[in-house]
């Protein structure tokens, strides 16, 4: 049985919450700030963790100041809230399709998101601001078809993977289409963008990506409850109260909208959404989405992948989304020779 405490404010409202999963969230966030000031702190230009804290605080040198809140520190915000959009996403299926499978890199919203950002490479040469609209738009048209097919008589789990990875194959066989429909260009850049990475990653990436996640995280994390109890089935969800649908609805909508931004953020970087989740969940030992650690752990994640692409391989930095395709594949296969050992696949 989990220890939850209970506390009681001045007002008389009760709050609940399990010391064990505070714990790991809070010592998550520290690995993630020491994650970011060590990859603020790499590079041509290397910086100590304690100038890069006095540069942030306002007292380092003029070049030491140009180089961290110019250069650096976008790149690191722009990952952190990258990988915890990625994990927050991932989080909401996997809880909405009790399936651990249930990652949104695997069911299509992250190719539908390529979709739309190679069309409007390959097919109107966009720019930058183009490129992240077209991601979005795509992400968002894939989630609301995986959501119209999968339906009958509401959206159940292993329908909505099912359909999902169907869509994915063939999001997967258009985004290879459109690149071979592009000039040598066109396809460089196409191919550059589909590996995902944080290279060049600027203030312009960083605001409208924090203005999304400030506007979604608390809207999901009201729903917290409600999705927790959407892992126990939906009959057992209306006995308990649960607007089964609206709440259903609401979360895919929120979690294809993270991942849609996400994506336009940074390019497809696949698997922090299906990892993270579930080794948070491992490390706090809770049934649950486990919101609050997933996306912490995908922040880390992410940072942690950013650092050893760009400071592992000698001279050469690869993007990040090869670092986390290739950790990602083990944890893959690992997960699914884990399910198939309990008899769930």
């Amino acid at each position: 049985m989990k220890a939850v405490k209970a506390i009681r404010t001045p007002g008389g409202l009760s709050l609940r919450f399990d010391p064990r999963s505070l714990v790991v969230s809070l010592l998550l966030a520290a690995v993630t700030v020491a994650a970011g000031v060590v990859l603020i702190g790499s590079g041509d230009f290397p910086i100590s963790p304690g100038e890069v804290v006095a540069t942030l605080l306002g007292n380092g040198t003029q070049a030491q100041e140009f180089i961290v809140q110019d250069l650096r520190l976008p790149r690191v915000l722009v990952g952190l809230l990258v990988g915890a959009s990625l994990a927050l996403s991932g989080a909401i299926f996997q809880s909405i399709s009790r399936n651990p499978l249930g990652s949104p890199d695997v069911i299509g919203f992250g190719q539908g998101a390529t979709v739309g950002a190679l069309g409007v490479i390959v097919l109107f040469d966009g720019g930058a601001l183009a490129v992240a609209g077209g991601a979005v738009v795509g992400g968002l048209v894939t989630g609301v078809g995986v959501y119209v097919l999968a339906w009958k008589r509401g959206v159940h789990g292993y329908r909505l993977v099912l359909v999902g990875i169907g869509i994915a194959a063939m999001l997967t066989a258009a985004n290879h289409y459109l690149v071979t429909k592009a000039s040598l260009v066109e396809a460089t850049q196409a191919t550059l963008w589909m590996t995902g990475s944080l290279d060049g990653r600027d203030w312009a990436q960083v605001w409208p990506l924090l203005g999304v996640f400030a506007a979604l995280v608390p809207l999901i994390l009201a729903h917290g409850r409600q999705l927790r109890m959407l892992e126990m089935g939906d009959d057992a969800a209306y006995a308990l109260g649960v607007p089964v649908e609206r709440t259903r609805l609401v979360l895919m909508g929120s979690g294809v909208l993270l991942i849609a931004v996400a994506t336009a953020a940074a390019g497809p970087i696949a698997f922090v959404a299906l990892s993270a989740p579930q080794l948070a969940r491992r490390l706090t030992r809770s049934p649950g989405p486990n919101l609050a650690a997933a996306s912490v752990m995908g922040a880390a994640l992410l940072l942690i992948a950013d650092w050893a692409a760009t400071t592992g391989f000698g001279d050469r930095q690869l993007p990040v989304g090869v670092v986390t395709g290739v950790l990602g594949g083990c944890y893959l296969l690992w997960l699914l020779v884990t399910e198939r050992k309990a008899g769930r696949i």
